[in-house]
Order: structure tokens, then C-alpha cells, then sequence
């Protein structure tokens, strides 16, 4: 049980304040009554909050893809660049959003924004194995030994020992790869690639777990995910 205040509040489009003048004004509703005070205890998941004659589709957490585009930076917020946030539509904001993992500024495609900590924690965290795919246009084609060092697991420049991962050249895409990854340490595709006296020229991630980026989306563009998508979000990547 919350306060009625809090819980419209949460859902982004209402401040708390602007929900107490809604009360005062006799237009918020619970299951059928008007109700006559902002602090009234309710439960979200099974009773009926009405604003202005719209019943409110509670929501606890939300989750979000934006097709990012270059010169964004991956941040809820910055001084002298648009963030990721800044992106997010008015009717998807609320308060908590962050984006879930980082993009280099230059770095564009799938990015997961949401206000669940918890399910962030989960899908970037190292030990549940969850894959982050990209494309990279490369200098130069990778060869059998590059290919078997990013399955060995790379040693970075610094001597940071990275896990396991998988590339291979996309065929008819020129020079092209897919890699996929199951951490996310700074720039590391970019330095994982330069390990190997190799660089990246373009670079997007394309999906999260099972979900693939929606190409339809256009650069720049948000749409909120169904359930199904948040469940393929948190696949984990297969064992060898």
C-alpha cells in the first residue's frame, strides 16, 4: 500500500503537487468514489485510480529502446551535451529514468533506458552472461588468429584480461563484424579490437540479449518495450 499521490506521480506525467490540486478539484478517482484527500493508502496493482475520467495504467518500472544516434552521450544528465534522457518523449518520462549500460558518444543503436535497478544490475552484470552484439566496420579483416584470440579471451593494451567472446565477418558487408560480449568495460570493443593492431571505424550495437534492435525505429526515436521483449532482453548468452 502507497500513498495515491505517489503512486500517480510515478507513472511521470503528474508532479505530486500537481496530483494534490487534481484532488482538491474533485478529479481523481478510487475504484468508482472521488477521492478527498492526496495521501489516502491504495494498491496500485488492484485498485482502480482514475484522472480527469482516464484510468491510470500503473506501470511499476518501464522500459525503454532508443535507437541512439551519434553525439549523444550515454548519461542521465550533462552540462554541454544532449543525453540519452534527453531524448526520451514526454509521455514516457518519469522520474529515475537512466539509461541501462553505456555507448560511446560516436557509438550508435540499442540502448535500454529504465527506471529498474535491479533488472539493470542483472542484464549488465558480468556473471549472468548477457549478450550485447554489435556491428564494426574495421580498418582491415580479421583473420583466424583474431578470431580465435577474441574466443580465448583478450588481453587489453593495460593488461586487462577481457571474457570469452564471439566474432566473425559478416559476409557481403564488406568490412564488416559482429562481436558479441557479455561485459562492458570502458571502450572495450573499440580496444579489444585495437589489441589485435586493428580499428574501429563505425560501430552499433544492434541487440541485447535476444532482442534485436528495431530497425524500423529511427535514429533518435524511443519505443517502449513489450514484456515479451523485456524477457528476451534478459536471455543469456548459450554455453559452448
Amino acid at each position: 500500500m502507497e500513498r495515491l499521490d505517489k503512486i500517480i506521480a510515478s507513472q511521470g506525467k503528474y508532479s505530486r503537487s500537481e496530483v494534490k490540486k487534481l484532488v482538491k478539484a474533485g478529479l481523481v478517482t478510487l475504484n468508482g468514489s472521488v477521492v478527498r484527500s492526496s495521501d489516502v493508502k491504495c494498491d496500485a496493482d488492484t485498485d482502480e485510480i482514475a484522472v480527469d475520467g482516464k484510468v491510470l495504467g500503473y506501470k511499476k518500472h518501464i522500459y525503454i529502446m532508443l535507437n541512439k544516434p551519434k553525439g549523444v552521450v550515454s548519461a542521465t544528465e550533462d552540462a554541454s551535451q544532449k543525453t540519452v534522457i534527453d531524448l526520451v518523449p514526454k509521455e514516457m518520462k518519469r522520474q529515475g529514468l537512466f539509461p541501462a549500460g553505456r555507448l560511446d558518444s560516436d557509438t550508435t543503436g540499442f540502448v535500454l533506458i529504465t527506471d529498474d535497478g535491479d533488472f539493470a544490475h542483472r542484464i549488465l552484470s558480468p556473471k549472468n552472461h548477457i549478450m550485447k552484439t554489435y556491428h564494426a566496420t574495421l580498418l582491415k579483416e580479421l583473420t583466424e588468429a583474431d578470431i580465435a584470440a577474441f574466443k580465448e579471451g583478450l588481453t587489453l593494451g593495460d593488461g586487462t584480461k577481457c571474457l570469452e567472446a564471439h566474432v566473425r565477418m559478416l559476409p557481403d558487408r564488406g568490412c564488416v563484424a559482429e562481436v558479441i560480449i557479455c561485459e562492458g568495460k570502458y571502450h572495450q570493443v573499440k580496444r579489444m579490437f585495437a589489441s589485435l593492431g586493428n580499428r574501429v571505424v563505425e560501430l552499433r550495437r544492434v541487440k541485447m540479449g535476444e532482442l534485436w534492435l528495431d530497425e524500423s525505429l529511427p535514429e533518435g526515436c524511443c519505443r517502449e518495450l513489450t514484456a515479451q521483449e523485456v524477457e528476451l532482453v534478459n536471455k543469456q548468452m548459450p554455453k559452448a
